[in-house]
């Protein structure tokens, strides 16, 4: 009898053991197969993004041929290919104080430098900002400019009577305005419409330095406003660079540059033109045969970009759908979205990121700073990455697996969106003639041509701050250019084109420094 109590516990304990271990697998092959659902998005998503050198070649190719039908005929390709009207770039050999009036938003800045005559010799330079008032941005043309002129004269007379530009009898301003214009000369534009919030109609199809010349005088203030910059798409940018102004201060500090990219918050790019190739403006006359096009290379697109269905779902969730296709996929206003998306797919897959959160289904709640901090998390237990987790999306407790998994994500879409835009950079090059094979209608070989020292200015947060994102540009342009070509292209920083920029422009096209300095004009290329 006890013999059989004995044999019925033993059976019993081994049939709970049986219980427990089928639970215990069981659990592990439901986690196995989450994990698997999880690492099937994460390939989708690598496959995706992928930039083979082959294939950045195609979209280098297409930049290239979209520029091309761009100077072709209005509305001939995606790129707009604007005129600036800008064939006089700085030399360094200007000399003097030199102003700039930036207005990017519901903020302006007033801006003051003094050159010295020698090439990169900015002596000294004074920045004011100040916020428009909100009743402004909707009243009259009238109001806005004489509120903005009154803080050039206040800002003017703080320099003190002891100034160098104090005996200067006419001062020279260069305007950034940040709303989409029609450039019709380089100091003269028509707004076509206002866009971040102001609204003063009376304005709308009329010229825009004419306003600001006007409210100068009134003022009592006898500087000319001698270069309009303007920078019209990136309309969702807090503060906007003007690449026009990023290539003059580029080319202030080093004659070789030849084109200018914003990659920040937006992304833009211009470039020095030959004015023979702008065929849409038959008969078109500089003094230098050459021109400095604002592409709008944010609108690019090619059936070659590598678009996943992230891509679709943000463009359709975008204010401007079909539209600004090239800035979605590389610029810092979209890439910590596009990642957030990502995590949301993984999280509707499974619950590997634990209970449903509500904050991972908003938009842009994840901005690229954030993502960037994630992405370049050192620490050995990714705490940066925890807590932008905790803290942004509410996600708490998440494993160290999971946290290399955020990290993966965040590293394919930094590396698709630098690769892409180092082919758009290439793209450039290639059209003018100087990615080595001789541009985009030569039949010459790479072998024929003879490489000349080429500089591009970049300015942008994404570039400039973001180490993943620049290191992979640079990775990339030298695989599509190969070693011996991409020693002799220059990627070279540059910092506040908008503003110290339009100053040097204004410097640059200021009547004493084309009568007494050797001014550079845009040479063709």
């Amino acid at each position: 009898m006890g013999r059989g109590v004995m044999v019925g516990v033993t059976v019993g304990v081994a049939v709970a053991a049986c219980l427990v271990a089928g639970v215990v697998v069981g659990k592990r092959v439901k986690s196995r197969r989450k994990w698997k659902r999880v690492m099937g998005v994460l390939r989708e998503l690598e496959e995706g993004c992928e930039t083979t050198v082959g294939r950045l070649k195609q979209v280098v190719d297409a930049m290239a041929v979209e520029m091309h039908a761009g100077l072709a005929s209005e509305g001939g390709s995606k790129l707009k290919m604007l005129l600036t009207f800008v064939d006089n770039l700085p030399s360094g050999s200007e000399k003097g104080t030199y102003y700039a009036l930036d207005l990017g938003g519901t903020n302006f800045r007033v801006l003051r430098v003094l050159l010295g005559g020698q090439r990169s010799s900015i002596l000294a330079k004074d920045v004011e900002r100040q916020p428009i008032p909100p009743h402004l941005m909707s009243g009259t043309s009238e109001d806005l400019f004489d509120f903005m002129a009154s803080s050039v004269k206040e800002f003017v007379e703080k320099e003190g009577n002891d100034s160098e530009s104090s005996v200067v009898k006419k001062k020279e301003l260069g305007f950034t305005f940040s709303f989409p214009v029609r450039q019709t000369s380089v100091l003269s534009g028509i707004l076509i419409k206002w866009t971040k919030g102001f609204a003063i109609e009376e304005m709308v199809e009329k010229e825009v330095a004419q306003y600001l010349q006007e409210a100068l005088i009134r003022k009592g203030l006898d500087m000319r406003v001698a270069v309009l910059a303007y920078f019209s798409l990136l309309i969702y940018s807090e503060q906007v660079n003007d690449t026009v102004g990023t290539l003059a201060l580029g080319h202030y500090h080093d004659e070789d540059t030849v084109a200018a990219v914003i990659i920040g918050t937006g992304s833009n790019a211009c470039y020095v033109e030959r004015t023979d190739a702008i065929i849409k403006c038959q008969g078109l006359l500089t003094t230098s045969g050459g021109m400095v096009v604002n592409m709008e290379w944010g609108n690019f697109w090619s059936s070659h970009l590598p678009r996943t269905s992230y891509d679709i779902d943000l463009d359709a969730d975008s204010p401007n759908p079909y539209d600004m296709g090239f800035e979605k996929m590389i610029s810092g206003m979209y890439l910590g979205d596009i990642v957030r998306r990502v995590i949301l797919r993984m999280s509707q897959e499974s619950d590997i990121f634990g209970p449903d959160s509500s904050r991972l289904s908003v938009p842009f709640i994840l901005r690229t700073p954030l993502m960037a901090a994630m992405h370049e998390d050192d620490s050995p237990e990714l705490t940066v990455v925890a807590g932008i987790l905790r803290e942004v999306l509410e996600i708490s407790d998440v494993p160290l697996k999971v946290r290399k998994l955020v990290v993966k994500i965040c590293d394919v879409v930094t590396r698709r969106a630098a690769r892409l835009a180092a082919a758009g950079i290439v793209g450039i090059l290639k059209k003018i003639g100087r990615d080595g094979s001789g541009g985009i209608t030569s039949g010459r070989t790479r072998s024929d041509v003879k490489m000349r020292r080429t500089v591009v200015a970049i300015e942008g947060g994404l570039y400039t701050n973001y180490t993943m994102f620049r290191e992979y540009l640079h990775e990339a342009l030298t695989e599509i250019l190969g070693e011996q070509i991409a020693q002799h292209v220059i990627l070279k920083e540059t910092e506040d084109g908008s503003g110290i920029g339009a100053a040097i422009l204004a410097a640059s096209y200021s009547s004493s420094n084309s009568v007494d300095n050797d001014t550079d004009t845009v040479q063709p290329l």
